[in-house]
């Protein structure tokens, strides 16, 4: 039988679980909560996970499993998990792997929601996050101790557009039994194969490119069976039962259970279908960004522009080896003050001015003011996020009409 080998092919072709009594060519949806079992006994085979079949789509569901298959598929991964956000992936993940007197290591330069939830969400519950430069390798290997369960990093930041070695940062990770869980959202998996460089846990918010354009929220947990559990307190009983699906058996059968945070199968149904043009429309969306980061370059009322895909940034050579030509589809740029900014994003015709990134429409904000609204300055300022800086996050429209926008807002 052929084998399918390039992404596009692989996503579109991904067999069903089970046969579709009907042959439909897509998986369909099953909104239902509860299946029916033939007998006591398979029904209890069931619920102790000795027979793979459905009982309650808060578990697991027909159609999220196809979405979960599709990624597990392109990922080359051991395990996939589905949940109802990027940020519900991040919390089971943590919370699955830390418990009260833990560390873990992390960079300032974060989404606004995932600092506040390193910093102070579970802060609460006794977990500490040791806050440091992921890109001095000496910083992070001083902060890591023998209480360390997890050093996370953002693929590209958002929205300081930061990027960090992996291969150096993994090392670090390994070399003290620690291991490596990347937020790879800004670098889908067309551009960006995570277990080359040493990424033992994935997440990501499906929400973004491959939910096809902004239809719906989710999230996923992408475990690549890399990381010797056996070298974590937490799960070292678990690593000696079930070796590399330790951490998948403890995702499953506890933390995402209980925690709630499943997929909707229809959400998981549109997240399918946007699966299957991820590719075209990223590349688009990446051309789009590349182009147009050269554009404002020569735009003097635009003091600076800020692409990792930009001869020139600071971090464009490592952009290039770990995510190829297309590192990512959103950019920065500064004016010179915070009423400038406001000014010109007023009067945008075109450009939608809204949160969320990767939608098919080009989306622009102020971070400051909003993602970071109920920071204090100093943190703000901390977190290396400007009061004169735009976000844009490029979607797929015609270049020429996106530069148009942008010319008559400055012209008014």
């Amino acid at each position: 039988m052929l084998k399918a080998k390039g992404f596009s092919t692989k996503v579109i072709h991904t067999p069903f679980a089970k046969e579709d009594v009907h042959r439909a060519l897509h998986q369909p949806i099953y909104s239902n909560s509860s299946f029916d079992f033939e007998s006591a006994e398979q029904m209890e085979l069931v619920f102790q996970g000795r027979l793979p079949s459905h009982a309650y789509s808060r578990i697991s569901n027909p159609t999220v499993e196809n979405f979960e298959l599709r990624i597990k598929q392109i990922t080359d991964s051991l395990n996939v998990t589905a949940l109802s956000s990027g940020m519900a992936a991040i919390s089971n993940v943590i919370l699955l792997l830390a418990s009260s007197g833990s560390n873990i290591i992390a960079s300032k330069h974060l989404f606004g929601n995932t600092y506040v939830f390193l910093q102070s969400t579970i802060k609460e519950f006794g977990i500490e996050t040791r806050f440091c430069d992921l890109t001095n390798a000496d910083e992070v290997r001083a902060n890591i101790d023998e209480n360390t369960v997890a050093v996370f990093v953002e693929t590209i930041t958002n929205p300081q557009l930061e990027v960090v070695d992996l291969d150096v940062l993994s090392r670090v990770a390994h070399e003290n039994n620690v291991p490596l869980i990347a937020d790879s959202t800004l670098t889908p998996p067309n551009v960006f194969r995570a277990k080359d460089f040493g990424v033992d846990i994935e997440v990501i918010s499906s929400t973004k490119c491959i939910s096809g354009g902004a239809t719906s929220i989710g999230g996923l947990i992408v475990d690549y069976g890399s990381f010797d559990w056996s070298k974590s307190k937490k799960m070292a009983s678990l690593a000696k039962r079930f070796g590399p699906f330790a951490f998948n058996y403890k995702l499953r059968r506890e933390i995402f259970q209980n925690m709630g945070a499943c997929l909707s199968p229809y959400a998981a149904y549109l997240q399918s279908l946007g699966l299957e043009t991820l590719q075209l429309r990223f590349e688009k969306a990446a051309t789009n960004c590349r182009e147009l980061a050269d554009f404002l370059g020569t735009i003097p009322q635009i003091k600076a522009v800020n692409y990792p895909g930009k001869a020139g940034s600071t971090f464009f050579e490592v952009s290039k080896r770990q995510f190829g030509d297309f590192p990512g589809a959103m950019l920065t740029f500064d004016f010179s003050t915070r009423e400038e900014c406001f000014a010109f994003i007023n009067k945008l015709e075109l450009i939608k001015r809204a949160t969320n990134v990767y939608d098919n429409k080009t989306l622009i904000i102020h971070p400051a003011s909003t993602i970071y609204c109920d920071f204090d300055k100093k943190t703000i300022e901390c977190l290396g996020v400007s009061n004169v800086v735009i976000r844009l996050s490029l979607g797929i429209e015609d270049i020429e009409d996106l530069k148009a926008d942008i010319l008559q807002a400055l012209n008014k």
